[in-house]
């Protein structure tokens, strides 16, 4: 499991100064904690975990010396600054489900040559207890061909007995449509490339 250091964050300072200074802020919460525990984190530590990890993804989060184990609830980005602006984690407990999302990754994507490949569905929300959570969904979609589809209920989660689906088992999850490609048109872009030539 991966490890974030974070330090307990102090009030008294803005969140704008810390992020001037090159940290992360951000908020631990749970069933088994009194009050929600502001943090911070160096920005290259967060930038690091992020690379492996997502929203959705079990960690180890290490606030000055203690662990928890934490689930990254949310993430703010700031598109324009490019930059991470808050992480929200929530503290897990063995016995407690709790709702989250996992990514929904497609492998083999560029095996598929009878259509055009289309993925509805990024991720798939769902609540289950720490031990049977996931933050991504493989998917493989190399045998697709036209007019196959692939639903929320055929994924891996869904048959698993000990989680519960917040998305709609019916929901899309990909699909490869037909290509039409008509004489006449193909006639018309040939028509077209011979008249560019001929210029």
């Amino acid at each position: 499991m991966n490890t974030l250091k974070a330090e307990k964050r102090s009030m008294d300072i803005k969140a704008k100064k810390l992020r001037r200074e090159g940290f992360v802020t951000g908020n631990v919460f749970g069933r088994e904690m009194e009050e929600s525990v502001p943090v911070k984190m160096e920005k290259k530590d967060v930038e690091s975990l992020l690379k492996i990890s997502n929203k959705g993804s079990q960690i180890m989060l290490d606030i000055d010396g203690t662990k928890k184990n934490v689930l990254i609830k949310d993430v703010q980005f700031d598109p324009v600054k490019k930059q991470f602006n808050e992480i929200d984690f929530q503290a897990l407990v063995s016995d407690e489900a709790v709702h989250s999302v996992a990514e929904i990754v497609l492998v083999d994507a560029e095996k598929v040559t009878t259509g055009v490949l289309e993925e509805h569905l990024e991720e798939v929300a769902f609540k289950a207890l720490p031990k049977d959570l996931v933050d991504k969904i493989e998917v493989n979609v190399g045998d697709m061909h036209a007019g196959d589809t692939i639903r929320v209920k055929d994924l891996a989660i869904a048959k698993n007995p000990e989680v519960t689906l917040s998305t709609d088992p019916e929901a899309l999850v990909v699909s490869v449509t037909e290509v039409y490609a008509t004489a006449d048109a193909d006639e018309e872009a040939e028509g077209e490339t011979a008249a560019a030539t001929e210029e």
